[in-house]
Formats: structure tokens, sequence, C-alpha cells
């Protein structure tokens, strides 16, 4: 009862007038424009770098395709993406249809990047400024989730580096064609290039994200690990869905999406199931 009583008085000393709560979500913003800003400059000095970081896949599956004559498969070209296998690149051709295109395709990558390497501030400004009308315990519970959310983070960000674009780069080089009358060859705009590698990225971020929604919304009490467990069949179909819209039009892509998402979702079943244990548990006490 005294640990209730200490968070009532800690909530109600927290209490300000609605100005003050405008003024702090205005100073939180100002902090977290600057770090965007500091961050998207110095993408930009580095865009060219990181634009070539990201074609690599590219570049290991025109490289390797050449080298084999056509006989890589897709696994060849994941151990080269990863450094596990040596290949010789060669230069890849890429266009630019438009005199600042490429200019334009850095901008677009720099922002990108910068909100990405800006997310942990942007995170903790905006638990700052909720954290003053959570309880204690509340905060407590919160912050393990701004720890999980970055990682997840990485891990669809590095499932899409490392694995699905080497399997759509070969796929894709794989439907190249030369005969006595015809020729077909990959060349891809600098600006599609980079938008299919951020639509991949944020398509795979987000879903990796469904523990940390799903377990917010069982803290929440709105969803309970019971109808999860009973749903488990609507939400596989939902999954195959999402991840057929999201990926490209590919026998490869949507499998590999949906099924790291259907593992997170039974994760999520389990930290729900957790979370419910540890509040019974505390109102046993």
């Amino acid at each position: 009862m005294s640990a209730v009583t200490d968070d009532d008085s800690e909530i109600e000393a927290s209490r300000a007038p609605l100005l003050d709560h405008l003024t702090e979500l205005r100073s939180r913003l100002i902090v977290c424009a600057i770090a965007v800003f500091l961050a998207f400059i110095g993408c930009f000095i580095y865009s060219t770098e990181v634009y070539l970081f990201l074609t690599r896949p590219l570049a290991m599956a025109s490289a390797l395709m050449a080298q084999e004559h056509l006989h890589a498969g897709p696994f060849e070209l994941v151990q080269a993406v990863t450094g596990l296998k040596h290949v010789p690149t060669t230069p890849v051709v890429m266009q630019a249809t438009a005199p600042l295109e490429f200019f334009f395709t850095k901008m677009k990558l720099a922002l990108f990047a910068a909100v990405v390497i800006a997310f942990p501030i942007l995170a903790w400004q905006l638990y700052r400024f909720v954290a003053p009308g959570l309880y204690r315990r509340e905060r407590r519970a919160f912050l393990p989730f701004l720890l999980a959310s970055p990682v997840l983070f990485l891990m669809g960000a590095a499932l899409v580096y490392y694995f699905l674009l080497p399997f759509l780069m070969w796929f894709s080089l794989n439907q190249n064609i030369q005969t006595p009358d015809i020729k077909v060859s990959l060349i891809p705009k600098v600006s599609d290039y980079l938008d299919l590698v951020t639509k991949l990225l944020l398509a795979f971020c987000l879903c990796f994200q469904l523990p940390v929604i799903l377990s917010l919304l069982g803290m929440a009490g709105l969803i309970g690990s019971k109808l999860l467990a009973k749903t488990r069949r609507y939400a596989l179909v939902g999954i195959l869905l999402v991840s057929a819209v999201v990926t490209p039009p590919d026998m490869i892509s949507p499998f590999m999406l949906a099924i790291p998402i259907y593992l997170l979702y039974e994760v999520s079943i389990l930290c729900v199931s957790l979370i419910e244990r540890g509040r019974k548990d505390t109102a046993a006490a």
C-alpha cells in the first residue's frame, strides 16, 4: 500500500499546467530536430560511402555470376556479402537519368540514415516526456523496450542486407538474357535501387517491432496471451498478406519476412504471458 501511495504522490508532484507541458514538448522537439540535423550533416558527408556499402550485394552478385558464368547460387552470394568468400569485384554500371538525380538520392539516403542514427535520442526524448505521467513500476517496465527496439531494428536490417538483398540480386541478374538478336541486362537507376533498399529496410525493421508493440499492448491490458494464442491462425494469414505486399514480387522475399515475423509473434505470446504472470504475482502480494 505504501508503494502505491508513493507512486500516487509522485504522479501528483509531477502535475503541471498545460503551458508547461507544451513548453517541455517544444524543448524535446528542438533536441530531436538538432539530433537529426547533426546526423544528417554527418551522413551527407559520407553519403557516397554509405551508398557504395548498400550496393555491395549488387556488386558481389554481378562479379560472382560473371566469374561463375551464371552458375553461382544465392548461398555463394550470401557468403560473398558476409565476407566468408572472397570475390574480386568489378565496377557495376548504374544509371542516373536526371542531372541531379544522384545528388537528391544522396540527400534522401542521408536523411534516412540520420533518422536511424538519431533514433536512440528520439526514443529517449519521447520517454522523458511521458515518464512523469507513469508510475515508477511502469517506468521500470518501459525501459527494457527502449533497449529491445533498436536491437530488433538492427536484426531486421541485417536480415535485409546479408540475406534478402543477395537473394534478390541473384534472382534479378538471372533474368538477363543474351542472344544473337537481343541482349537484356540489368542496369538499375541509382534512385530506384535506393528506393528498393529503403522500402525493404523499413518493412523488415518495422515488422520486427512486433514483440515490442504486442508487449506494450499486453502491459496496457488491451490484449492477452490467450487471445493471441487463439488468433494464431488469423495472425499467420495476416503476416503472409503483409509479407506479400511489402516485399518484391518473387518467391523468396515474402517467406524471408513471414517466417521470422511469425516466430516473433510466438515470442510476443510468451512475453505477454510473462507480463500477465508478473501482474498476478504483484496483485497477490
